[in-house]
């Protein structure tokens, strides 16, 4: 960061920034804790000997506290697998069932984004695909921040829904199903080879909430990978050549996950809970009635406050899974 070039390529500028600021925030978080503990040991001391009821309490109260913090810490601590630390790219996608299910994505969106902001992530809507009646048809979301991946992976799955429906003019109970995917942001220092001869580009006007661009130009970009029949979408940016710099980027990480997973079976397995978004495949279930309870079936993590849930609150969930994963 010294080097008199370092803000030549600010892109790179950041990425050590942010880099930096991750190690630093491990070492302060790690002095403080142990700083922590040393004071808790005195305190401990104190009580022993003046047998103060009110000293004990409050030490409980701290002990709570910072075993809790601990275990946060270790969790960071635990997220060191290649890429953990990178950005993530999100992709939502509803079942079968129309209406029903391209709003349950959209609550699921909503969720996601209510859980980056309270991490303090960045988040950038990469493509949008409205629903015709209500919800999403599929949508893509970058979260940028620290870990951001590390975290994210545990949401991989099929997510399913039971609820009464509010489309159901009968008040009958439904249930609906959409897919997470998530892969790292990859950075244009890896390696992966893409031939243009494999690429199919297709251009065509961007659609949705945006600024006097939207309809006007074709600004969009879809990229089919041919031999993969991977595709991926970007409609963001103002400008073509822009769509297609961010198109390129999740094809690359697309592809640097599919080669992954044909190099690790754990990984192949952990992506066949996917492959149908329905019955049976589905790693959490929501049930807003006849009963209040989210469950994750990997780790059997129950939480009873759906409404929390639904603002955000996802971190035991990951929490659960993360740790299951380590061993």
């Amino acid at each position: 960061m010294a080097d008199p070039g370092f803000w030549n390529d600010q892109e790179a500028a950041q990425k050590v920034i942010n880099e930096v600021n991750g190690l630093k925030s491990y070492s302060e978080n790690f002095e403080a804790l142990e700083e922590r503990i040393e004071n808790l040991e005195v305190s401990y001391e104190l009580v022993k000997e003046e047998n103060d009821q009110e000293l004990f309490q409050e030490l409980s109260g701290e002990m709570t506290e910072i075993i809790s913090d601990i275990n946060e810490f270790e969790l960071l601590m635990l997220l060191s697998e290649p890429y953990d630390a990178n950005n993530a790219i999100l992709e939502l996608h509803p079942g079968a069932g129309g209406t029903e299910s391209q709003d349950w994505a959209s609550m699921l969106l909503r969720m996601y984004q209510r859980w980056a902001e309270a991490k303090d992530f960045k988040v950038e809507m990469l493509d949008y695909l409205a629903g015709e009646e209500a919800g999403v048809k599929s949508v893509t979301l970058l979260i940028k921040g620290h870990n951001a991946y590390g975290y994210l992976k545990a949401e991989k799955g099929v997510h399913r829904l039971v609820r009464i429906s509010p489309f159901d003019s009968s008040g009958r109970r439904h249930t609906s199903f959409a897919s997470c995917d998530i892969m790292p942001e990859m950075s244009d220092d890896v390696d992966i080879d893409i031939r243009t001869e494999d690429l199919k580009v297709d251009t065509y006007r961007a659609s949705g909430a945006g600024g006097q661009h939207v309809n006007t130009t074709d600004s969009a970009v879809r990229i089919t990978h041919v031999p993969t029949n991977v595709i991926v979408t970007c409609q963001n940016e103002r400008s073509q050549i822009k769509n297609r710099e961010a198109a390129m980027k999740m094809l690359k990480s697309k592809l640097y996950q599919l080669e992954i997973e044909k190099q690790q079976q754990e990984l192949a397995e952990i992506r066949g809970e996917q492959k149908e978004i329905g019955w049976g495949s589905q790693i959490r279930s929501y049930v807003f009635h006849p009963y209040s309870m989210v469950k994750d079936h990997r780790t059997n993590t129950e939480m009873g406050n759906t409404q929390a849930v639904m603002d955000g609150e996802i971190d035991p969930f990951i929490d659960a899974y993360l740790r299951s994963q380590m061993g």
